[in-house]
């Protein structure tokens, strides 16, 4: 395994994190505990020490499926579990940002309870909330790092200017975006991670399954997964496809190796310090042994950015996944 670092954590932090959306079922059809449990301590036993989660991820049962199978696991202080706040859950049918105060501290408490711990090791806001002041949100992460019930400070899918903000009343330690080799729109993240001593996170390393290869275009979608991703419709769908297809045997005849390999080694090698991969069940995580300990060429990524070129003639970017902020009436 490879590993980096994440401010004040002193433990090193694997490279590959285990990302945990899947295992709330929603948008990737039933999920069963056990699987996901077992996944999780395959993830552990091969070196995964990140996981990350979300209360959205399955309005919490994500989280509680971390928290048994940590429990079982019996090492608590061998896992960095990453978790997020801000979208207010209270109805599954108009879920919206909130980042107030009042509304982070119900959320924490749920969370500490749900995953069974005392502290979250790094506590990130999922989405930024245009009706709560940075400042508000920001003053409060503080507190929680000065309580001890966090101990590193995060945002997710924030703009250079809204992370410039928050940071002049927090510390802020990781920022995590979508980053995938069909999704690149937070490079520029990246390079302000690098030069700020900051951690970057890339969540859909795999574009929610498309960087797999096993997606056929009869496949058949639950409703809420291609309603939400233009990708997994038509016409975006079946070009998608071609451009799979041949990613995977460019793959396969230069380097031996999987597609799903190539997207995380790519999404590693491009600068993401901490690249998530999605997987519910212990086989999905067969293929790490192949993205440890090889490298991209300087040509290699001509090529891939060739086979893009060629194939996607109307590409879609992340901006689909962002959810509503709170309406007034």
């Amino acid at each position: 395994m490879e590993f980096t670092k994440i401010p004040t954590i002193n433990s090193k932090v694997s490279r590959i994190g285990l990302g945990t959306w899947a295992m709330g079922g929603s948008l990737w059809g039933d999920t069963d505990e056990q699987a996901s449990i077992q996944t999780i301590h395959r993830a552990l036993e091969l070196g995964i020490n990140f996981i990350d989660t979300a209360p959205g991820y399955g309005f919490g049962l994500s989280e509680e499926v971390i928290g048994k199978a940590i429990k079982q696991y019996g090492k608590r202080e061998n896992v960095i579990i990453a978790t997020k706040c801000g979208l207010n859950l209270q109805e599954q049918c108009n879920v919206y940002r909130d980042s107030r105060r009042q509304s982070i501290l119900a959320e924490i408490d749920a969370s500490l309870k749900r995953l069974q711990v005392d502290y979250i090791d790094l506590y990130q806001v999922h989405w930024p909330d245009e009706h709560t002041s940075q400042e508000e949100t920001a003053i409060l992460f503080r507190e929680l790092l000065q309580q001890g019930k966090i101990r590193t400070i995060g945002v997710s899918n924030y703009s250079i200017e809204q992370i410039k903000e928050f940071s002049k009343f927090a510390p802020l330690h990781a920022i995590q975006h979508p980053f995938n080799i069909f999704e690149r729109e937070a490079e520029p993240i990246l390079n302000y991670c690098k030069k700020n001593n900051i951690t970057s996170i890339g969540y859909s390393s795999l574009c929610r399954g498309l960087l797999t290869g096993t997606l056929k275009e009869d496949h058949v979608f639950e409703e809420l997964r291609k309603n939400f991703d233009p990708k997994f419709r038509k016409p975006h769908f079946p070009q998608y496809l071609i451009c799979v297809g041949r990613l995977q045997q460019w793959i396969s005849d230069v380097h031996k190796k999987s597609l799903t390999a190539l997207a995380i080694r790519w999404s590693l090698e491009k600068g993401v310090d901490i690249s998530l991969w999605g997987a519910r069940t212990p086989n999905e995580l067969n293929p790490i042994a192949e993205i440890i300990e090889w490298h991209l060429t300087p040509q290699d990524f001509i090529e891939i950015d060739k086979i893009i070129a060629e194939t996607i003639t109307d590409p879609i970017g992340p901006q689909f996944m962002s959810p509503p902020s709170r309406k007034f009436n």
